[in-house]
Formats: C-alpha cells, structure tokens, sequence
C-alpha cells in the first residue's frame, strides 16, 4: 500500500527531512515558487505520488524553466523528479534540455505533455531505503548552480525587471548600452558581471530585436516619466487611415510634413509608403530609442532630430535636442523652416508619451513634483494659458496637446492624429477643436495591463465645441487580428457633482466637533497624518459622501460612504431630510465595478451635467420608485463602508443604511417599507436575511451591534491561510457563500434597475 494518499502530505515529509541538512534556517514557504513545488538552491523539485512516465514530468518540469527564463529568474542547474511512494529522485541536468526551455509555452505546464522524448538521468538515487542515497540526495541539494540562458526578445523584459531590483541605480544604459554609437557603454546583457552565472553575452551587435520593447526596459520610475509606451502594430496601421485623411486634406500645390515628436522607434510610421516617409520628420528623447529610430528609418524619412550622433548627443540616458517640451525644440531650425513656409501643411501624427504625476508609483517615491516634465519650458508655458485647469497640468500627454494646437498647427488645413485617453477632450477641455475622425482603442494593447479605451482622433485646427461625437472600437484578438467592436458615443462634460450635488457647510444646529473616520469605515487616530476636516455633529447626520472627480482611474480610492466624516475631507454630511437625492451619486460611483469592459472605462464618467433635470424630477416626485431602489442598492452594496460602533467620544454611532432591524428599525428599513417590490428586490431581501441569519451563527458576532454588509464582511467573514495548501480557508463557509451570492444578484440589480436612469439624468456620461 502506497505510503502517501495527498501528494502534499510527501511533500511536506520530504522537505521536513531533508531541508535541516541542506539548510536548517529554510522553511517550506521560503523555496516553493511560481507554481511549481520549489527551487531549493540550483535545483528545481517535482513531486508526484507515483511517476510512471519520466519523459512528461520532466517536460513539465522544462514548462517551468521557461517560465523562470521568461521572467528573468535564474534556471537551476538541477532538476529532481521525485516519485514520493516509491522514494526515488531521478536527478536531470537542465543544461541538457537548454533548447527545450528557451522555446515558450502556454497553457498549464502539467497538461499535454505526452510524446516529449528525454534522455536518460544523471542519477538515480532511492533515497528512501538507502542512506548512501540519500546523502548523495542532500549533497545535489546543496549545490547552487545555475544553467545560463540566452537574452532574446521574449526573456529581455524579465531580466531587465530583475537587473534594476538587483542595481536601483542602474540606468538603461548599464542593462543594454553598446558600443556602436557615440556614447559607448557595455550594459550587462552583453559583459555580465551582475548575472554572469546566469546568461550568456548577448552577440547582437545594435537593440534593433528589441524594438518593440524599449519602453518596457527602463526602470520602473523612468517608465513613468517617459511615459513611453507603445503602439500595437495593427492600432498604428489602423491610425493610417486616419492620417490618410489628413494628407488628402492639403491644398494643391502644397508641400506637407508629418512631425512625430515622441516617435520610440518608429512603429507609428512602419506602414507608411515610401513617400509618405519622405514627409516624415521624427524625434525621440530616449538615447537607445533614438538609435534604433536612426537604423530603422534614418535612410527614409525626411529627418530625424537630431540629424546624427555627435559625442554631445547623449545626456544622462536622453538625446540632446530631442526634448519636445523644451525651448530648444521649439526653435529647432529643421522644424522651424516648415513651420513657417505658408505653402507646408503641418500634421502631427503622434502617440504622447501618458505620465501622471499622480500615479501610485511616483507617490510612493514622492517624486510627482520632480519629474523632469514639470519642469519643462512648455509647461511653465501652458501654466499661462488662464483656460488651462490646474488637474489638466498632471498629465506629460497634455503638454504635447497643447503645445500641437499652440505652436504646430497654424493654418486650416493642418492635422493633428493624436493616442491618448479621452479626457483631454471630454473633462478636461484642453482643446476645442474641429473633430474629424477617430477610433478607440484597448488600452491593454499598448503595454500595459488595463481594459480601458484609449481614443486616436483627426483633428482640425479649427476652432469648434462639439459636446459629442462618435468613434469606431477595436479590439485586438486572441489570434491577433482586429476586432471590431461597434460605435461609442463620446459627450463632454461640464460640470462634477462636488459643483451641484454636495451640500456646502454647516447647517445652524450643527455642533462643532466629534470623531472622523478611515476609509474603511473605523474611527481615525486624531494624531493620523493628513487630517483635513472639521468634524461636525448632528442627530439629523446620517452618513458622509465622497465622491472625487469625474473618472474612473481608481474607483474604490475616489468614493467613501461612511458614518462619520472622512478624514480627508474631501465629501459631505448627508442628512435625514436629503440622503435620497444624494445616493444616486454613490450609485454612478460603482458603474465600472459592474461594468468592467475596455469601451467604458476611460470613456465613461461621472458627471453633474443632468442636475436642473434631475433637480426637477425630484420636485414633481417623478423618480420616487427609482429613488428607493438606489436606496436598496446603496445598502446592499459592498463599497457602503458604513459601520455601527461606539466612538472614542463616547458617542454610539449606528449605521442607519442598512437593513438589519435587529435593533430596531433603521432610516434604511423604515424608507423601504415604501417599495412596491418586484421580484427581483423579493430575492434580494431574502438573500440579505440568508446573510444576516448566518452572520448572527458566527462567534464574532456582536448582538448590539447594526450590521451593514460591508462590517459583516470585514468582521465576520474572516478567513485563515492553510499551511499546507497556501489556499484561503473561511471560518464561516456558509456566510461567505451567501455574500458571494448576493454580490451577484446586487450587479444584475444595479445594471437593470439603477444604470439605466443614471445615464438618463447624466449621473454617468
């Protein structure tokens, strides 16, 4: 009889006996990784109950490695296929297996690998019977040795990721410099010294096989600086079109240019003719972007800024010159012959580099206010133009928008194609321009790892205030092919609701003073840092509301439902006499929770613009029906931190939008007796009892306590992680299932009952 029944339960014997020799201070968490059942030193370990077919655990065993390859992890030397029951490890050296792991995989690497033909192992060793064995077992585990692997285009980003945690300080440069240009530094994938164990010196002699990658191998805060991502390749070929359009718009007789300013290297003009590249004029500020631009299109476009390397054309990483945002750019004699020749027409055809100042990642460093933009000349530029919105400043895009209309473009018939999110145009009215074409566009496919719309748009120099207009969407396959995904209607908007909604002030019976709260509903420190708000106390106080600006960038940061005032200040007190109308602003703050497709984040926002009919609707009691069913919603909706608790102040505070009547009715229950319910709203509050029921079942459960979903959740539902699987282990499974379950019947809610009347008022837009 077989010796172990879960493989996991060997796994932990093996690693309990033998870890204590090979090294005493190494728990198991310590060496299992990226899926597989741990690297101990130079070696990899696959555990099976029984290994009846060597060749496809060790071909599982190589699915690893190109997955470590890939990620820039070093490959161990060793591989140990370890049969639990029968207690034999066949030990593998991976060098052997080199060409295998250096191919890519997808797909679980446990399945399909049938008909994969290995050679024999080094070693066998039955560790379990025999002490030789397993001695030798131990002394294999101890060595720490590596295979090295090759740099190509499918590993480079992981090994640049790691190479800058190992050096913080490197630079570019010391990761892939070479010694063809002026500047000459060997970086470490062709002279290794950080991982010399690890790869081999890269032979090409240029960075032109990682073209498409560049951006993706700065460091992580010069990433965001540069703001340099990519454009797909059937995204740029698609942009065609409408770059097409704007070369058919020059006048008869007339020369034309087509100005990339912050050109990468080059993969917006790849599918441009031979004589539309003639038109061509190109920039790039980043030094090994600019090479690569130099050897791809140097010999077919118009020019390139700066004409050739010189030894001053390296600066700190950047191209002397090259800088679109400086002074020097503005007055570069190349640009400026075209500029003011009447008979040239002017087009930009441009991806903006896309940088916020205030992104997670440069707060965490503290360096939004130091990134080198916000001290370039056109922004301290723009900073004069009084129609320019201070928000509008924290965007690297904006600054090559406006600075196209303000200086580039100057006669009718100029052009301007242009990537980047939607709200330059719709919240932030950088410009107002003639609208001549677009397309939307995923965001996902241009580097990154958000499902959002990016917009690509003709326009004209033209003043005009178009307040909507609408653009063709496509997606990209899982084939690679464009997808179409219909029309969508892009619609300014003019106002937010902290201009129409929030209730300013105190009221006369307020009491100044009383507690303030974190985010997550409990009470603040009064020491906490950032404190803004005065508190203010009331009986006729229910809740505090904030809702932040008009999009949906960090939708659970940008919108706090709680009983007492947050301590940021950035909201209101809702009252008795007004909770009603001001839910609906909650409601619209959850649209992108519920509705996560690429087409409506970025494109869709908040907006105020619907308030005088809103405003109107209320008085005639038109939406009284709708009112109550976002007041249903406000209550069983996650995001609704609201919490019942007794404060430091003395003060029992109760959460009054909820519906657990345990204690008594709450304003919530008392409103919703009101509601003629469908049957929809019938199974919501039979699964809000279904919750309630088992949440009182818990041991946490506090009987004077008013529930709300949100604290049964963050004080009920608790939860522990096994040991031994590393999976989450609920304490109450039955009231985390009825909370999953109600989560769901809240979203199908909230899409048929409260969406469509959000939009009709232009509480989304």
């Amino acid at each position: 009889m077989d010796k172990y029944t879960l493989e996991r339960d060997g796994q932990i014997d093996f690693y309990k006996r033998f870890l204590p020799r090979v090294n005493p201070s190494l728990t198991i968490d310590d060496i299992l990784d990226d899926n597989n059942d741990g690297v101990l030193n130079g070696n990899l370990l696959e555990f099976k109950l029984r290994i009846p077919d060597l060749n496809s655990v060790l071909f599982q065993c190589i699915k690893y490695l190109s997955a470590m390859r890939v990620k820039g992890k070093p490959v161990p030397a060793g591989i140990h296929l370890i049969d639990l029951n029968a207690g034999v490890d066949w030990y593998f050296e991976s060098s052997t297996y080199l060409a295998d792991i250096e191919k890519l995989y997808s797909g679980g690497a446990s399945k399909d690998n049938s008909g994969f033909i290995g050679g024999k192992p080094v070693k066998t060793l039955n560790y379990g019977n025999n002490d030789v064995d397993a001695e030798n077992l131990i002394m294999l585990l101890k060595q720490n040795s590596y295979t090295k692997i090759h740099i190509d285009e499918n590993c480079i980003v992981g090994w640049a990721t790691s190479f800058y945690k190992a050096v913080p300080t490197a630079r570019k440069e010391d990761f892939i410099g070479d010694d063809t240009g002026a500047h000459k530094t060997i970086g470490e994938i062709r002279k290794p010294k950080k991982f010399s164990e690890f790869i081999y010196p890269y032979t090409g002699e240029t960075n032109v096989k990682f073209n498409y990658l560049m951006d993706k191998l700065n460091d992580t805060l010069q990433k965001k600086n540069l703001g340099a991502f990519y454009t797909h390749k059937l995204y740029a070929e698609k942009a065609l079109e409408l770059v097409r359009k704007a070369i058919a718009r020059v006048p008869e007789g007339n020369d034309y240019i087509i100005l990339d300013r912050c050109a990468g290297t080059g993969n917006l003009e790849n599918g441009l003719s031979d004589d539309e590249l003639s038109h061509v004029i190109v920039s790039t500020v980043e030094y090994y972007e600019y090479k690569v631009l130099q050897e791809l299109l140097g010999s077919k476009v118009r020019h390139i800024i700066p004409p050739t390397e010189t030894n001053d054309t390296f600066n700190a990483g950047l191209v002397t010159g090259a800088d679109a945002l400086s002074k020097e750019y503005l007055e570069n004699p190349v640009i400026k012959q075209y500029l003011e020749n009447t008979k040239c027409t002017i087009i930009l055809f441009e991806n903006p580099p896309y940088s916020e100042t205030t992104s997670i990642e440069h707060q965490k460093r503290k360096a939004g206010k130091t990134s080198f933009w916000k001290q370039s000349y056109i922004m301290s530029e723009m900073k004069k133009d009084k129609e320019v919105k201070g928000s509008t400043y924290n965007d690297l895009s904006n600054l090559f928008i406006w600075s196209a209309f303000k200086y580039y473009l100057r006669q009718p018939t100029d052009s301007y194609i242009v990537f980047s999110p939607i709200k330059y145009w719709k919240t932030q009215h950088l410009i107002s321009r003639e609208f001549l074409g677009g397309f939307a566009f995923n965001r996902r496919h241009f580097h990154t790892n958000i499902d959002a719309c990016v917009m690509c748009a003709l326009w004209g120099q033209s003043k005009k205030n178009h307040r909507r207009f609408s653009i063709r969407a496509y997606d990209i396959d899982k084939e690679g092919k464009l997808k179409a995904e219909g029309t969508l209607s892009i619609k300014r908007i003019y106002s937010i609701y902290s201009q129409k909604f929030y209730e300013k002030g105190s009221r006369t019976d307020d009491i100044q003073g009383g507690i303030f709260a974190e985010f997550d509903g409990t009470e603040a420190d009064k020491n906490r840092a950032s404190i803004r708000i005065r508190p203010l106390t009331n009986d006729n106080i229910i809740a505090y509301l904030v809702v932040k600006g008009a999009n949906f960038d960090n939708p659970d940061s940008c919108v706090h439902l709680l009983t007492v005032g947050a301590y940021d200040a950035n909201g209101f007190y809702v009252r008795r006499d007004n909770f009603l109308e001001k839910l609906p602003m909650f409601c619209a703050s959850r649209y992108i929770t519920y509705n996560r497709e690429w087409t409506e984040r970025a494109r869709i926002m908040k907006s105020a613009d619907g308030a005088e009919k809103y405003k109107k609707a209320l008085s005639n009691g038109k939406l009284e029906k709708w009112l109550l069913k976002s007041l249903l919603f406000t209550c069983l909706e996650m995001q609704n931190h609201m919490r019942t608790f007794t404060g430091s102040d003395g003060r029992f505070y109760k959460n009054e939008l909820c519906l657990d009547g345990t204690n008594g009715e709450t304003l919530a229950i008392s409103t919703l007796k009101a509601m003629d319910k469908n049957e929809k709203e019938k199974e919501l509050f039979e699964q809000w009892n279904r919750v309630l029921a088992c949440a009182k079942d818990t041991s946490e459960y506090n009987s004077s306590l008013t529930y709300g979903v949100y604290q049964i959740f963050a004080e009920l539902d608790t939860s522990y992680k096994d040991e031994k699987t590393g999976e989450t282990v609920y304490n109450n499974v039955e009231l985390h299932t009825a909370l999953q379950a109600l989560k769901g019947l809240v979203k199908d809610y909230y899409n048929a009952e409260i969406v469509p009347t959000l939009f009709e008022y232009e509480f989304l837009k």
